[in-house]
């Protein structure tokens, strides 16, 4: 039997629902059950696909082409559990489906409402897609209790829990914060939030605390007697040292434990095993030393716009034990009159993907500057087309080299992809096409050159990674920057698709059409990232 626990949240955004749900997750695979993820978007977008990164933070795309929230990532790097298109829904997705629907005459004349419509299509959602063998199934509801936009979904997680009773509870995460004027914690925001959640129908099983100081007993009792919640069920959630450090709090706290309780299921009858947890522990807090690493971005205003490259270079650092320091570079303020000073104490650059002309030179810039002054490059989508060309600026002479992404030039070294093979399928794209879904996405194979740097990292001749872009390097102009010394060491399996670039005479060169960000795990560190950081550990001894 598959059993459902529904996450919410009030008083603030940015509490951390996402984080708890892949705790929680991370828990419950600890003691041998079978998880899915998922998330429930109240957003009038059919998907965070056309968001700008200062909106709602990256775009998280999975293997089978799902352009997600971001929360999936943290998901999919707690757990392993590879995330699906079945697995976040917006608003946007169901108005679109429903509406679809209706013009297509589906319900025969009939009133289309809210209320049974799109709450059943929110439910058809929830309990959709679900293999054999799936113990639980975690369901994030995106925003905050009191949202309008929120509305539908609660009111369908309220028909859903009806309608599967014993195998369904409620986590509320909230707030209680410490006034400093007072010096004490308050609980009233928690109490208010609980109370607008049970005037929708729902009483939480479980609340999810999160502060800044320890809760006294006394305020547990408190929150316990006017929540109408077991006083084991209210969870302290203090602020982390780290992420990963999550899971174990939690467990220190009792999470998983009630959760199960909760399901009259005895926590006694499972033994957790928080091995690896305990053990990336160990890295985060003993770490032999520590390396530079230059972000050279145009979001870092948000950076959670690159919340999935952070955390493989963190995870990078696991694979070397060493600490990983980011120096945010805003891509629109670098030019090669300050490289030197901006990257003078840098042991390894990093370029990032992203859209539109806005910091392309900028990016440009920090390619140049790490290719003649030997120091460590990643360039992932954009920043592997921007490494492209500065290489046929610099080295071949093509002074109008850039992108038709940005206008007509001499030398378009990156165009618009038009098509593409996926399983013996075309995929044509014009420039005409809508913007939301048409782009490269989902998990592509490529083929590697024996001998190559990309192929020594990985350890094998044929690869497997997510792609997320409009833009290609033009597969036309490989001959000529070969003879220069740039090597297109990965090309998807057609020959047609540029997937990998790197420098021979350089210690470590990259730039990759692809994000392996998406793939990497702490427990089991991307390898173009774990080599990145080591080839930056080696740049750093040399200084």
């Amino acid at each position: 039997m598959t059993r459902f626990v529904f996450i919410t949240g009030g008083v603030v955004s940015s509490l951390g629902k996402g984080l708890s749900a892949a705790a929680l997750a991370a828990l419950l695979i600890s003691r041998g059950y079978n998880v899915r993820l998922r998330k429930l978007d109240p957003y009038l977008n059919v998907d965070p696909g056309t968001m700008s990164p200062y909106q709602h933070g990256e775009c998280y795309v999975t293997d089978d082409g799902a352009e997600t929230d971001l929360d999936l990532g943290h998901y999919e790097r707690f757990t392993a559990v590879a995330a699906r298109k079945t697995d976040n829904v917006t608003s946007g997705r169901i108005y679109l489906d429903i509406i679809t629907k209706e013009r297509r005459g589906d319900y025969l004349g009939g009133t289309v409402q809210v209320i049974p419509h799109v709450t059943n299509a929110i439910k058809e959602f929830i309990g959709a897609d679900i293999e054999e063998g799936v113990d639980f199934v975690i369901c994030e509801v995106g925003g905050t209790i009191g949202d309008i936009e929120s509305t539908p979904f609660l009111e369908a997680i309220r028909q859903f829990g009806n309608d599967h009773r014993g195998q369904v509870i409620y986590m509320h995460v909230t707030l209680v914060p410490y006034l400093a004027a007072a010096g004490e914690l308050k609980t009233k925001p928690t109490q208010h939030s609980v109370k607008e959640l049970r005037s929708v129908g729902i009483q939480p099983d479980i609340l999810i605390c999160r502060t800044e100081h320890e809760i006294p007993d006394s305020d547990r009792r408190k929150i316990s007697l006017f929540c109408n919640v077991p006083e084991g069920a209210v969870i302290q959630a203090l602020d982390a040292a780290s992420i990963y450090e999550v899971p174990l709090n939690y467990h220190a706290e009792g999470l998983d434990a009630e959760v199960l309780r909760a399901f009259q299921i005895d926590p006694k009858a499972t033994d957790p095993d928080l091995t690896r947890w305990h053990e990336i522990m160990e890295h985060v807090k003993s770490p032999e030393g520590h390396v530079n690493v230059a972000v050279v971005g145009k979001y870092i205003e948000l950076q959670d716009a690159y919340k999935s490259m952070n955390e493989a270079l963190t995870h990078g650092g696991f694979a070397n034990n060493v600490k990983v320091k980011l120096h945010w570079i805003n891509a629109r303020e670098l030019s090669d009159d300050n490289t030197d000073e901006t990257f003078e104490k840098v042991d390894a650059i990093i370029v990032p993907g992203g859209f539109g002309e806005g910091g392309s030179e900028g990016k440009i810039a920090a390619a140049k500057y790490a290719r003649i002054h030997k120091v460590p490059y990643l360039g992932i989508c954009f920043g592997m087309q921007m490494a492209c060309v500065e290489y046929a600026r610099n080295v071949l002479g093509m002074a109008d080299a850039g992108s038709s992404e940005f206008r007509e030039c001499t030398d378009p070294i990156v165009g618009l992809i038009t098509e593409w093979q996926e399983d013996g399928v075309l995929h044509q794209r014009g420039e005409g096409d809508d913007k939301g879904g048409t782009m490269r996405l989902g998990a592509y194979k490529a083929r590697l050159e024996k001998n190559s740097l990309a192929q020594q990292v990985y350890g094998e001749v044929v690869i497997s990674e997510r792609h997320r872009h409009r833009y290609e390097v033009n597969i036309n102009y490989k001959e000529r920057l070969e003879e220069a010394g740039l090597k297109f060491t990965g090309l998807s399996p057609d020959g047609k698709l540029p997937e990998i670039v790197e420098i021979k005479d350089h210690p470590w060169f990259i730039g990759v059409q692809f994000h392996p960000e998406l793939k990497s795990r702490p427990f089991d560190p991307h390898p173009i990232f774990a080599s990145f950081i080591k080839a930056a550990l080696t740049q750093s001894r040399l200084v």
